[in-house]
């Protein structure tokens, strides 16, 4: 009797860690950049002599080109092969970083760090694109499960390293620690990654490019003027974003060419639903990244360092629930895993907005905990249930739309809740200043709560 050979599931190989190992350094540094000047935020209205409200583009102009950026992150690999534009992204998320280092004014800051998040944007979908050519279907899934480990952790570490650099070094370091390391990745880079060819590809969506980058920044620094006092200007400001990104779905919805963002896809219930909750979430997470570590700073005087400790809370309760949350969903279903994570988000926000000159410590630490179980278990489940809708072809496409309407949210959000604090906290008490600002950060949160409920109950 001859015994057929059963095929044992490959392994992931050393070769194909050692080139995961590569990509996940520069991801990494692009990841960290999304939290650490939260921390800094205090020290950088003191030392650059500028206002809340000023400062918080600091955060803003990274999140909206991050946003602006991804989609032509296809493009770009077909245009100039995944290798080539690897490392002119890192490249220039390096010159973007020592910038930034080097900027004497808050205008300089935020302009050097649009520049920084344009590179940044790309690394991570060039870094899925490079991991799925490499492992192939029977091994992708494994492969990203142990790289997005390290930017999963990114929350819990990146604050405290920001908050040591800046009581340390000064605030330059926050940005300058990125370009030794950015060398070192550009070196294996160079030596480790495949060279790739480019292919003919779709022509690129100029128009787009051209209506989607300044629509979205003239409505957002239109909200934000028309909230810190009403001036007609920022209506002019809000009035031209809105129109160009008008312009932009219009032109979008009728081209014959394949356009940058397929908006169709909100033409599906199920994917609109997603989005509408990827949005909120990200409002939610972002928003509240940036109040935290200043009220610790402005309402407790603490220092930068203690600002980033004491933010380790809720990055472990992300950690400790994220690599569950499959296994969960797979279990109770999309819509129960995540309307009760929303719900552990409105819980750990509570004690926010009832803040007093001596708050319970301990109660802050729990609650900050609560908060990131919450937030651990809502944003992939949500962006995960917009894929059961879509076709397997549109998949590439839905991820696109979902990761900027994260960041669109988290950049008006904050940009939101900034000139909110910087009116409070001109005539009232700081206590009481913070707990109103994060009253409003409370109701971005209970608002998710809606789209949670319309989620899939099964995932499949």
């Amino acid at each position: 009797m001859v015994s057929t050979p059963t095929t044992a599931p490959r392994r992931l190989d050393p070769a194909l860690l050692k080139l995961a190992g590569v990509v996940v350094l520069g991801a990494l540094m692009s990841s960290l950049d999304t939290t650490v000047v939260n921390v800094g935020v205090d020290t950088l209205s003191e030392q650059l002599h500028a206002s809340l409200p000023a400062v918080q583009w600091v955060s803003t102009s990274y999140l909206l080109a991050l946003a602006v950026v991804i989609p032509l992150s296809g493009w770009a690999v077909d245009r100039w092969g995944a290798k080539r534009v690897w490392m002119g992204a890192l490249t220039l998320f390096l010159v973007g970083s020592a910038l930034c280092g080097l900027a004497t004014n808050i205008g300089e800051l935020i302009a050097f760090r649009a520049l920084q998040g344009l590179g940044g944007g790309l690394l991570m979908p060039v870094l899925q694109t490079i991991l799925a050519r490499a492992a192939g279907p029977a091994l992708i899934g494994r492969l990203m499960s142990v790289v997005t480990l390290p930017v999963m952790l990114s929350p819990v570490f990146g604050p405290v390293l920001a908050g040591f650099l800046i009581d340390t070094l000064g605030w330059q370091w926050i940005f300058y620690i990125n370009v030794p390391i950015g060398i070192v990745a550009l070196a294996l880079a160079a030596l480790r990654l495949p060279a790739g060819e480019p292919k003919a590809g779709e022509r690129l969506d100029w128009v787009s490019m051209i209506l989607l980058s300044p629509g979205l920044a003239a409505v957002v620094y239109g909200l934000i003027v028309v909230g810190d006092g009403g001036d007609p200007l920022g209506l002019a400001w809000l009035a031209g974003g809105l129109v160009l990104t008008g312009l932009f779905c219009r032109h979008v919805l009728t081209t014959k060419h394949k356009p940058l963002l397929d908006l169709r896809l909100f033409g599906t219930r199920g994917f609109s639903v997603s989005a509408v909750g990827t949005f909120l979430l990200g409002a939610g997470l972002f928003g509240a990244m940036f109040l935290i570590p200043l009220y610790y700073q402005l309402g407790q005087g603490q220092t930068a360092l203690q600002a980033g400790l004491l933010l380790l809370p809720q990055g472990v309760g992300v950690a400790l629930v994220s690599p569950f949350t499959g296994r969960l969903t797979d279990r109770f279903g999309v819509r129960a895993v995540v309307a009760i994570g929303v719900l552990a988000i409105v819980a750990g926000t509570i004690p926010f907005t009832m803040l007093s000159a001596h708050p319970d410590d301990v109660v802050l630490i729990g609650a900050l905990v609560v908060r990131g179980l919450g937030l651990g278990a809502t944003m992939m489940p949500t962006m995960a249930a917009a894929y059961l809708v879509v076709g397997k072809e549109s998949v590439p496409r839905a991820a696109t739309l979902l990761t900027i309407c994260q960041r669109v949210g988290g950049s008006l959000a904050t940009a939101v809740l900034a000139v909110i604090l910087h009116s409070l906290l001109a005539g009232n008490p700081a206590p009481v200043a913070f707990s109103q600002t994060f009253l409003c950060a409370l109701v971005i949160a209970l608002f998710a709560l809606v789209p949670a409920l319309l989620l899939p109950r099964k995932t499949s």
